[in-house]
């Protein structure tokens, strides 16, 4: 991983916690502590390799992009992506609230929002971001579905701002998967994990309005592509094909 960067102040204020009832409140203590533990303790052991398509990102910590990804990635890509100050808009939700906590403490900056609550704050949020220089993410059917299906927001954000679309999937070839609606993937000690990213998706920022739907259909079709990928090659992980690159 690349050396570890501080991140600047977030660009939203997260609001006080003190809105959840005290059960609630000792319930997101714990599942902090033991969702950071989990990560900080499985993410060594992990053997990661990344792929690219022609035209995708360089490097994980490339900066500015606008990234998205499904949920189900979320454990794996928060300690692959840790300390490089990426971005993400938050949900401020419960199940939002654990997470941007727990992210936070791999370096993440969460930015409060979601796709229906709070959403042109927590864009002009990430607009600001780009502007500075760093990257954004979106888990992109969070935060509670519908799986695999991608929402406008990037596709919006990247008009305003200049900046292009990147995707990428995680496949894990042993994992824990909740029955959950987006099918969490929590990777097992020593697991395998093929990472794969993108072409990188420019959309101009004179594109009309009318244009709009097609590159979203666009970054479908890419989150789509990479997984399926990602699916279909994550047992030739540590083969010559596909050596151990990242870790």
């Amino acid at each position: 991983m690349p050396e570890a960067i501080t991140p600047e102040a977030p660009a939203v204020t997260t609001p006080s916690a003190n809105r959840f009832t005290l059960r609630q409140r000792i319930i997101l203590r714990i599942i902090i502590t033991a969702g950071y533990w989990f990560i900080r303790l499985i993410g060594p052991t992990l053997r990661v390799c990344v792929s690219r398509e022609e035209g995708a990102q360089e490097t994980v910590d490339q900066r500015p992009l606008i990234v998205s990804f499904w949920h189900a990635c979320m454990i794996p890509a928060t300690y692959v992506c840790r300390d490089i100050g990426v971005r993400v808009m938050s949900s401020n939700s419960y199940d939002g609230e654990y997470m941007g906590r727990i992210i936070r403490k791999f370096g993440f900056v969460a930015v409060k929002g979601s796709s229906t609550r709070n959403a042109v704050r927590a864009l002009l949020g990430l607009r600001r971001a780009l502007q500075e220089g760093w990257t954004v993410a979106f888990t992109l059917d969070g935060p509670r579905g519908p799986r695999r299906q991608v929402k406008p927001g990037p596709v919006a954000l990247a008009r305003s701002s200049g900046v292009p679309l990147s995707t990428f999937h995680m496949a894990v070839d042993r994992a824990w998967v909740l029955n959950t609606w987006d099918r969490l993937i929590i990777p097992k000690p020593f697991s395998r994990v093929l990472m794969r990213f993108g072409k990188l998706i420019p959309v101009p920022t004179d594109a009309p309005d009318e244009d709009l739907e097609r590159y979203q259909q666009g970054l479908q079709e890419s989150l789509d592509r990479v997984r399926e990928f990602a699916e279909a090659n994550i047992q030739k992980v540590g083969s010559q094909e596909f050596p151990y690159n990242v870790g």
